[in-house]
C-alpha cells in the first residue's frame, strides 16, 4: 500500500548535489511554464484591449499551456521527473514516489521559479500587470473548489500513467505530450470558471506580484486535494495491484 511507502527522508537529502540539481531543473521549468502561460495572458491583453476572458482569449490560453507545459515537463523530466507543479509532487509523495524532505525541496523551487517568472514578466513588458487568478462571476467558491480538485485530479492522474507508472514502456516517451494536452484540454473546460489553475505554483507567483489573495486558497487546496487522491487511487489500484500486461497486439 502507499501509505507504507511514504518516507520522510534523510535529513542530509536537501543538501546532496543530485537534490539541488533536481530542485534547479524544477526551478527553471517552472520559470519557463509561467513566462509561456502568464506571458501570453498579457500579450493577448495588450493586443486586444484587455480581452483575455473571450473565447479566443482562452483559447490562447490554453494553446499556450499546453505548448509551455509540453516543453518545461520535457527539458526537466531526466533531472527532477519534470513536477512544475506543488499538486503533482504532492501526488507524487502520497504514492510513496518522492520523499517529503525532496518534496519540500521541490515545492520552494516551483514557488520560487514562478515569483521570479512574473517578475521578469512586469519588468519585460513595461509595468503591466500580471494578472491573478480569480473566480468568474456567478461561480462560489465551493463549485470553483470542486472544479480545481476534478481538473488536477485528471491531470496528475495522467502524470501518473505516462510518466511514473513502471510499465508504462514506450507510452512514457509521449508524457510530456499527453500532460500537456491534459492542462490545455482542462482550461478549456474550467477556464472560465475558476481560471483553471490546476498548480499552486502557478497562481502563487501572480498572486505575490500583484498582491492579489482573494480566494487564493482554492489554488491550493482544490490542486493539492484532486492531485493526492489521483495519486493514491493510481498508486493503490493499478501500480500494487500485480497484472499482466497485455501484449501489444492485443491492443
Amino acid at each position: 500500500m502507499p501509505i507504507r511507502n511514504i518516507a520522510i527522508g534523510r535529513p542530509d537529502e536537501a543538501t546532496r548535489p543530485d537534490a539541488l540539481k533536481a530542485a534547479l531543473a524544477e526551478f527553471i521549468s517552472t520559470l519557463i511554464f509561467v513566462v509561456a502561460g502568464s506571458g501570453s495572458g498579457m500579450a493577448f491583453n495588450k493586443l486586444t484591449e484587455n480581452g483575455a476572458t473571450t473565447p479566443s482569449g482562452l483559447v490562447a490560453a490554453a494553446l499556450a499551456h499546453a505548448f509551455g507545459l509540453f516543453v518545461a515537463v520535457s527539458v526537466g523530466a531526466n533531472i527532477s521527473g519534470g513536477h512544475v507543479n506543488p499538486a503533482v509532487t504532492f501526488g507524487a509523495f502520497v504514492g510513496g514516489n518522492i520523499t517529503l524532505l525532496r518534496g519540500i525541496l521541490y515545492w520552494i523551487a516551483q514557488l520560487l521559479g514562478s515569483v521570479v517568472a512574473c517578475l521578469i514578466l512586469k519588468f519585460a513588458t513595461g509595468g503591466l500587470v500580471v494578472p491573478a487568478f480569480g473566480l468568474s462571476a456567478g461561480v462560489g467558491v465551493l463549485n470553483a473548489f470542486v472544479f480545481e480538485i476534478v481538473m488536477t485530479f485528471g491531470l496528475v492522474y495522467t502524470v501518473y500513467a505516462t510518466a511514473i507508472d513502471p510499465k508504462n514502456g514506450s507510452l512514457g516517451t509521449i508524457a510530456p505530450i499527453a500532460i500537456g494536452f491534459i492542462v490545455g484540454a482542462n482550461i478549456l473546460a474550467g477556464g472560465a470558471f475558476s481560471g483553471a489553475s490546476m498548480n499552486p505554483a502557478v497562481a502563487f507567483g501572480p498572486a505575490v506580484v500583484s498582491w492579489t489573495w482573494t480566494n487564493h486558497w482554492v489554488y491550493w487546496a482544490g490542486p493539492l486535494v484532486g492531485g493526492g487522491i489521483a495519486g493514491l487511487i493510481y498508486e493503490i489500484f493499478f501500480i500494487n495491484t500485480t497484472h499482466e500486461q497485455l501484449p501489444t497486439t492485443d491492443y
